[in-house]
């Protein structure tokens, strides 16, 4: 059994911004939701979060988390302080303990797995996560004998110079057993050059001890700043694109490509450069996106074709064509088969199969059958200044080029619509609509309307 509390109380002043450091987003997720992600496949009978810093904030952002606990530290006096907070939440709990920072976004779930296997098969009284870092300056270190078993952490603040030389570095990762810390917890003390209390400290004190080394220490890369999160954006892309390339998708120039971790591919797709997948979204068999594409949020079907598009929060069915400089957006529907091309908009718009809207328009609320050619320059006029209305539009219906059609309106089946024409009626199936007025030559208008405008030019002849 085992319970886990991620640390969320700071505000990451270094960040330089006024959102929790934890609400910031990396690939598609915050970095807090990125650390319950990585606990989910430990199945804990609980998790708990022990925020502070806007802690309303942060609750709300993840309100939707079923079963998430949530600890108040009101003032934030260090992590031995912080979980100092669960004792009357944990009173009477016999398990272990699995303590995460909330700013550890990539750490992976197999990693905590061996942590945690570890932990209960030597019997320890706690187990913490390490790491060999290149570079291990700001991170306290970890001194241990030939057994791994952790004799000294120091912080970083208070090694000396010669203990700064130790690589091995404590990556903010520990399994307790509880009761065994919870009868150190209260005792701890803040002899230390910040005055804060230190869950180290617990650590020395809890009984046998142990250290677990991180196969890939890139895991245990915290987030402090814009830089650290910029990086650690660009090994979760590593990590995302050569999952998406061994299970066989094709990224072109994948170094001008980002994915979401939440997106979805199949095989064989092709993801040309300058693309960027966002958010819920799933591309299906074969279907070919880019260059210089934006999808976020939505569900493409197999053989699908985006170029030079944003599509947001929509549907496009098998087959479509989108692009170039398209906009769909929302809760666009394009059915199969459709052709949806150059400068056009959707908005809150179903297009049935087969329908082509090729050349610079706008459709808004608009529902259409199936095998409608909408004309170039088309727009629907949905918006009155204070309500938005619905445009319909059946089976195998045209509009002419430039065609204004003001909502509401329902165009029948197998209706033209007279290009130039604003069109304000119903039209029933099987009629020519035309909405304009007769066109008037005035022979000789324009020599006399020079003459009036200039009556000397006339005198001087």
């Amino acid at each position: 059994m085992v319970v886990v509390a991620i640390l969320a109380a700071g505000r990451g002043t270094r960040m330089k911004s006024h959102l929790p450091k934890v609400l910031h987003s990396l690939g598609g997720r915050s970095l807090v939701e990125r650390v319950l992600e990585s606990v989910k496949p430990l199945l804990p009978s609980r998790q708990i979060v022990i925020v502070g810093y806007q802690a309303d904030e942060v609750k709300a952002a993840m309100q939707s988390i079923p079963s998430l606990e949530f600890v108040e530290q009101t003032v934030q006096l260090g992590t031995g302080h912080a979980i100092q907070q669960l004792l009357p939440h944990l009173e009477g709990y016999t398990g272990d303990l699995l303590v995460l920072n909330g700013d550890l976004p990539l750490v992976r779930a197999q990693t905590l797995k061996q942590l945690l296997q570890a932990h209960q098969e030597n019997h320890n009284a706690a187990t913490i996560l390490t790491a060999h870092l290149p570079d291990p300056k700001g991170y306290g270190r970890v001194f241990c004998n030939g057994d791994n078993i952790v004799q000294q952490i120091v912080e970083d603040k208070d090694c000396t110079a010669a203990q700064r030389q130790n690589r091995r570095i404590n990556a903010g990762v520990y399994c307790f057993g509880w009761q065994d810390l919870a009868r150190v917890l209260p005792h701890l003390e803040s002899n230390n050059a910040q005055k804060e209390y230190y869950l180290t400290d617990a650590v020395t004190q809890v009984g046998k001890v142990m250290a677990v080394d991180v196969e890939d220490y890139q895991e245990i890369l915290g987030i402090n700043d814009r830089l650290q999160l910029a990086t650690a954006y660009e090994i979760l892309q590593q990590r995302v694109k050569e999952k998406w390339m061994v299970a066989g998708v094709t990224l072109i120039d994948p170094t001008s490509i980002t994915i979401d971790e939440t997106v979805e591919l199949n095989s064989d797709v092709i993801i040309e450069p300058q693309t960027h997948l966002r958010g819920n979204t799933v591309i299906q068999t074969g279907s070919r996106i880019g260059p210089g594409t934006l999808i976020e949020n939505s569900q493409l079907g197999e053989k699908v074709t985006v170029q030079y598009s944003v599509v947001t929060d929509s549907i496009v069915q098998a087959g479509s064509r989108i692009g170039p400089y398209t906009h769909l957006r929302g809760h666009a529907q394009v059915g199969a088969g459709c052709r949806v091309g150059n400068f056009v908009e959707l908005k809150n718009t179903k297009l049935g199969d087969r329908t082509n809207v090729a050349h610079l328009s706008y459709l808004g609320d608009t529902t259409t059958g199936n095998r409608v050619n909408i004309g170039a320059g088309t727009i629907t006029a949905n918006y009155d200044g204070a309500n938005k209305h619905p445009t319909k539009i059946g089976d195998r219906t045209s509009t002419g080029s430039n065609t204004v059609l003001v909502a509401p309106v329902i165009l029948g089946n197998d209706v033209y619509v007279a290009a130039g024409s604003t069109v304000t009626e119903d039209v029933p199936d099987d009629s020519l609509a035309i909405a304009r007025e007769r066109q008037v030559v005035k022979p000789g208008w324009v020599s006399k309307k020079r003459s009036e405008q200039n009556p000397q030019s006339k005198n001087s002849s």
